[in-house]
């Protein structure tokens, strides 16, 4: 009992359980294999002593889960709940207890990854079709994405896409006419993005007809900010006669009583899903949405998810199109999207089918009826409203009034939108009662409510076709029904909570526990991004302090966490680039030099920044070719912007010459971009902010622990040195920027905060020591990886003294040379070992890049590499005639438990070898639900909602 006494009172710290290898034992067995004495013995030979910084980190001691969560109780008890009627795009919504729960808490679909191997990620793909086909039906258009950041920036990704989709000559190069009854962050981030790329924007009141001018397209807002609702079929084809294309962005609730924008001749549909279950989060992370005409699928911004079979004709998911990834197109992107919101659009595609079409349908009744209700109760009292058509919001004048009648409600618990000195709006949504509409009546003057009584929906307007019919959406009523077919989807995968996900570039760590329960804290999870500030003091001191701290690790002078994804940061960064040089007069700096071993993205986001790219070539090992440079840095001196690198590099070495590089673009005249994906290996040793940056971005979804959620979440906060500081986003919601600020990158002021508990108790429970043990126990493990493998499948790229990063590249070209086996087949086979595979293809072609992170133990690691040496094997039985390849596992690979029990089994290997090809899977087996899926199949035939069921009976 003694002992057991001891123990308790002795916490272990968070570290040692957030890394892996923390026995002493594990660590020395690893540097053995590497041939070192001393982890720091390691990571001072693998990175240049030019940039290593000099002083530990200055955070905050480590706290312990306990006292981590009691932190954050106490920065919760500072925020104000309150009924949210502010609306402007974001509404209070009930998230079912069974998704919360079961989807939005647990780690078996916060953990996953991006679905880029479709094989081990069928639930979570079957869960994004039905997202699509629930859009694509109440929107009536045929093709839906399957999710993008918010509605804001999915408004502006639409503006791209009429811009570059529009052939009419005449309107090809038109201005894009924004409607006036936009939400008013929309406008600010369309505005924003158009400055940058040099197109015209005009704001007009479309319900009074088009402008004059050649158009290249329109958006309409359905219903808009102030409530109204009209038909907008007129307007649509006044623009389609003059050539212009059309974006409509709908409110999905709302289109289960409206028709629909496609039935209305509109070309594209955008919004979000947010009010489906999805909490408000103090703004986000929500998912939007975007649906097109046919015609305009290849054009779509974002991920699509298709029907495809694999190799046995089963029908299987995938994501389609996947050359359209704007991280293979590069310098060509359309747009710089590369991640989405695919939690939240799993939890809003499972809202619909808890409550299928009876049920939106009944709670969208509900909400229009009590704001029925409550207009009528206005009126009556001699309160003019600014339109009598409306769905769920209500713009009232009240001259001079504004403040008393905001603070009359807010003293009964309620926020109202304050307009302007004359002007409230009041919006509705399903947790609204009758209690709180008299509450809100009162607060005008007027009476307690009675019934609804007048303000019907126009005739010209209420929804008459069906929406919702696949059996998917008709099915899971019950609890136990939903339950069940939430855990049946989520067995079809393969997340962190079963397996270790080795892919580089993208750090699958560990998620911990304690780090995700504060989201879904009322106090946190139910405040409206525009409530008043006394309200959110809690939220904006955690936000605060998690800004300070990262730009403690950085070494910049200014963080802003507002950007909703890595690739926002980026553009972000770039941005205050160009503010910057545009503050000094040197308009002409415009040329933006990216390595060609560098993120897809950050091409991409160069473009949207209305950059031009030259592309500096890669030197034989792995480094920046120093000649290129020099003479791209000379031909482009007068024009030069700023050069994007990836520390370390994308090769996963440390180069040495980074100090060089970044001298030389200052030297010219330019800025430096440091590409902060890679930093969970320089956290605690060097900070890019020190050593040349001037601006970066960073993955909290990678680095600061939030998970991936397959596919999203992501935060992208940029970090800035102080020249660039008054270039830093701004907020949307303003008319005008603040002073010192630039343009705004999310519709929030603070994107996606709803996450940022996660990344704020990952920095507090692990402290600064944590922080640096991590990223020296990263290196560890992926020098032992490196070093295992390396006779068995060579490391493409080392730095100083043969060592990598936190990554390393095996390349398999001689192999595949030789034997025809393709980094692909291995990736697959692993699934039959129960592992994601490594990345595939990036950054070279016919390679993998593996990950380990500082998270996995050294057991989990071993069982990797017998893995990968067991393939190994399997390729020289390939070489040595005991299959061909086109009959051996590899290429067979993966298989699922259908294809084992065959009884016409008829392959050159045994059963054995494919189910069950190392001894501990018998105790632990993981099968693939369907086999290797055949894509191009599903890109010649692209169906893009959810199939009839008798296709997967059959």
């Amino acid at each position: 009992m003694e002992f057991l006494l001891t123990v308790q009172s002795t916490p272990t710290a968070f570290a040692d359980r957030h890394i892996g290898a923390r026995r002493q034992a594990d660590v020395d067995t690893m540097l053995k294999a590497i041939g070192y004495d001393s982890v720091d013995g390691l990571v001072d030979v693998a990175i240049p002593d030019s940039i290593r910084q000099d002083t530990a980190l200055k955070l905050q001691d480590a706290l312990t889960e306990v006292q981590v969560l009691a932190e954050l109780r106490k920065l919760a008890s500072k925020n104000k709940t309150a009924v949210q009627m502010i609306g402007q795009g974001y509404y209070d919504t009930v998230t079912p207890p069974v998704i919360r729960r079961n989807i939005l808490e647990a780690p078996a679909w916060y953990t996953a990854y991006t679905p880029y191997q479709p094989e081990i990620s069928q639930g979570r793909l079957e869960a994004l079709l039905n997202f699509q086909t629930m859009v694509q039906d109440l929107t009536g258009l045929p093709v839906a994405n399957a999710s993008l950041l918010d509605e804001a920036t999915a408004v502006a990704e639409a503006v791209l896409l009429m811009r570059r989709a529009n052939k009419n000559k005449t309107a090809k190069d038109g201005k894009t006419v924004l409607d006036s009854d936009l939400l008013p962050q929309t406008i600010a981030i369309v505005k924003g993005r158009a400055e940058a790329l040099g197109f015209e924007v005009e704001i007009a009141d479309l319900s009074a007809g088009l402008p004059d001018g050649d158009i290249n397209g329109i958006v309409l807002q359905q219903p808009g900010v102030s409530g109204r609702v009209f038909d907008h079929s007129v307007v649509i084809a006044d623009a389609k006669e003059r050539g212009a294309l059309v974006t409509v962005a709908a409110d999905l609730l709302a289109l289960t009583l409206i028709t629909p924008p496609g039935e209305q001749g509109a070309d594209i549909a955008v919004g979000t899903a947010q009010r489906f279950g999805v909490p408000l989060f103090f703004g986000g992370p929500h998912a939007a949405y975007m649906a097109v005409r046919e015609g305009m699928e290849r054009t779509l911004p974002g991920r699509i998810v298709g029907v495809s079979k694999d190799n046995a004709g089963v029908p299987a998911y995938r994501l389609a199109l996947q050359t359209r990834e704007q991280h293979i197109r590069r310098e060509k992107a359309t747009s710089n999207i590369c991640t989405a919101q695919a939690l939240l659009a799993i939890v809003a595609s499972m809202y619909a089918v808890y409550h299928g079409p009876e049920g939106l349908k009944a709670i969208a009744e509900t909400v229009h009826g009590h704001a029925r209700t409550l207009a009528a109760a206005l009126k009556k009292a001699g309160r003019e409203l600014t339109s009598e058509s409306f769905f769920d919001t209500l713009t009232v004048r009240v001259p001079g009034k504004a403040d008393k009648v905001i603070g009359a409600a807010e003293a009964r618990g309620i926020n109202l939108r304050f307009i302007d000195a004359d002007t409230v709006g009041v919006s509705i949504d399903e947790t609204t009662t009758p209690e709180v509409l008299s509450a809100v009546a009162v607060a005008f003057g007027a009476g307690p409510v009675g019934d609804a009584a007048g303000f019907e929906l126009p005739a010209d307007v209420v929804r008459s076709s069906d929406f919702l019919q696949h059996p998917v959406f008709n099915t899971h009523r019950s609890e136990t029904q939903l339950l069940r077919y939430i855990r049946r989807l989520s067995d079809r995968d393969l997340a962190l909570d079963r397996t270790m996900i080795p892919l580089g570039s993208c750090t699958m760590k560990l998620n911990a526990t304690a780090e995700m329960e504060a989201i879904s804290w009322p106090e946190f999870a139910s405040i409206h991004p525009f409530a008043p500030d006394h309200q959110t003091a809690g939220w904006r001191e955690l936000i605060e302090d998690l800004e300070a701290d990262l730009t403690e690790i950085t070494g910049y002078d200014q963080v802003s966490i507002q950007p909703n994804a890595g690739s926002q940061g980026e553009l972000a960064g770039l941005l205050a680039i160009r503010g910057y040089h545009l503050s000094r007069g040197d308009q002409q700096r415009t040329v933006c030099l990216i390595p060609a071993s560098a993120h897809g993205t950050n091409a991409a986001s160069a473009v949207l920044a209305g950059m031009k790219v030259v592309v500096v070539a890669t030197a034989a090992d792995g480094t920046i070719d120093h000649a290129d440079l020099t003479a791209k840095i000379e031909a482009n001196k007068d024009v030069l912007s700023c050069i994007m690198i990836t520390y370390p590099s994308t090769h996963g070495v440390y180069d040495a010459d980074v100090r060089e590089v970044c001298d030389a673009i200052h030297a010219a005249g330019g800025q430096v971009y440091v590409d902060g994906a890679n930093l969970n290996a320089l956290v605690g040793l060097a900070q890019p902010g020190k050593f040349g940056g001037d601006v970066s971005h960073l993955n909290l979804h990678k680095t600061f622990c939030i998970p991936h959620g397959g596919g999203g979440p992501g935060v992208g906060p940029v970090a800035a040195k102080a020249h660039l500081a008054p270039f830093m986003p701004g907020d949307a919601n303003k008319a005008a920027h603040e002073e010192g600020h630039g343009v705004a990158i999310s519709a929030s002021r603070y994107g996606s905060a709803g996450v940022l508990p996660i990344s704020w108790a990952y920095v507090k429970l692990m402290g600064g020591q944590g922080l640096t043990d991590a990223t020296k126990s990263a290196l560890l493990a992926a020098n032992y990886v490196a070093s295992r493998l390396d006779e068995h499948f060579p490391v493409l790229y080392t730095g100083e003294g043969g060592l990598v990063a936190h990554e390393c590249i095996l390349d398999l070209r001689e192999l595949t040379t030789r034997t025809g086996v393709t980094a692909e087949d291995v990736a697959k086979r692993l699934i039959d070992f129960g592992f994601h595979a490594p990345t595939l293809a990036f950054p070279v072609a016919g390679t993998l890049m593996v990950e380990p992170t500082e998270s996995e133990d050294l057991a989990e690691i071993d069982r990797f590499i017998e893995a990968m040496i067991t393939i190994r094997a399997e390729i020289e039985q390939v070489a040595s005639g005991d299959f061909t390849l086109e009959k051996s596992p590899l290429r067979n690979a993966p298989h699922t438990a259908a294809a084992v029990v065959y009884s016409g089994w008829d392959r050159d290997y045994t059963r054995e070898q494919a189910a069950f090809p190392v001894h501990h899977l018998k105790q632990d087996k993981y099968f693939p639900p369907v086999g290797r899926i055949d894509g191009a199949a599903g890109d010649r035939n692209l169906v893009c909602s959810c199939p009839p069921l008798e296709d997967f009976e059959n």
